[in-house]
C-alpha cells in the first residue's frame, strides 16, 4: 500500500530546503551587500548545490523576493475566499492588519528596504513584482466585481492597496496607518472644513 503522507513529506522538504536558501540569502546580501555576494557563496550558505539554487530560483534577484508567489496568491485568496457580505475593500483591510503589519514591524524591514533601493538591479525587480502583483489583483478584483478585465477602477484601487506597505514605512503605528488608508478607499477625502476669512482690522 503507498505512503500517502510521502508527498506531504516531500514538499515540506522541499519548502524547508527553499527556506534556508533564501534565509542564507538575505544574510549574506545584508552583510556583504548583494553585488559582493555570488550565488555560488549563497549555495555554499545553505549548503546545497548551485543547482538546487536554480531549482528553487530562477535569478539571483528572486533570491531577495523569495514569497513573491506567496504574496500573489494570498493577495488573491483575500479578495476571492472573503467571508459573504464583505466587500472587496474589507477583505483587502483584513489581510493586509493580518499580513502586511508584522512584516513592516520586522527588525529587519530597514535593512531589507536598504538593501533594495541601494541596488538598482533590486529595485528594477522589485518594480517588476509590484506590477505583476498589481495586474493579479485588479484581474481578481474585476472578476468578483463582473466586471471587464481591464477595468480601470479595479487597476486603481489594486496599486492604491498595493501601496500601503510603503505608505506604513517609518509610521509609528502602521496598524493606525492601514486603518486610515483603507477608511479613505472606503470613504473618499474629507478635507476640513475651510478656515474662516479673515476678519478686516478694525484696528
Amino acid at each position: 500500500m503507498p505512503d500517502s503522507s510521502t508527498p506531504g513529506r516531500r514538499e515540506r522538504k522541499k519548502a524547508a530546503t527553499r527556506q534556508a536558501i533564501a534565509d542564507a540569502a538575505l544574510e549574506l546580501f545584508l552583510e556583504h551587500g548583494f553585488d559582493r555576494v555570488s550565488v555560488r557563496d549563497v549555495a555554499e550558505q545553505a549548503d546545497v548545490s548551485t543547482t538546487t539554487l536554480f531549482a528553487h530560483f530562477p535569478s539571483k534577484e528572486s533570491l531577495v523576493f523569495d514569497r513573491e508567489q506567496d504574496v500573489d496568491a494570498a493577495l488573491a485568496a483575500a479578495v476571492r475566499e472573503r467571508p459573504d457580505g464583505r466587500g472587496v475593500v474589507e477583505a483587502l483591510r483584513a489581510h493586509a492588519l493580518e499580513s502586511w503589519v508584522p512584516i513592516v514591524t520586522d527588525p529587519r524591514r530597514a535593512s531589507f528596504t536598504a538593501l533594495v533601493s541601494d541596488t538598482p538591479a533590486l529595485r528594477e525587480y522589485g518594480e517588476r513584482m509590484w506590477m505583476r502583483h498589481a495586474d493579479t489583483l485588479s484581474t481578481v478584483i474585476a472578476e468578483e466585481l463582473d466586471r471587464e478585465p481591464d477595468d480601470l477602477a479595479c487597476a486603481a484601487l489594486a496599486r492604491f492597496v498595493l501601496e500601503i506597505p510603503a505608505l506604513t514605512t517609518g509610521r509609528h503605528d502602521p496598524r493606525a496607518t492601514v486603518e486610515t488608508v483603507f477608511d479613505l478607499l472606503l470613504h473618499g477625502w474629507r478635507p476640513q472644513e475651510d478656515p474662516p476669512p479673515p476678519q478686516p482690522d478694525r484696528g
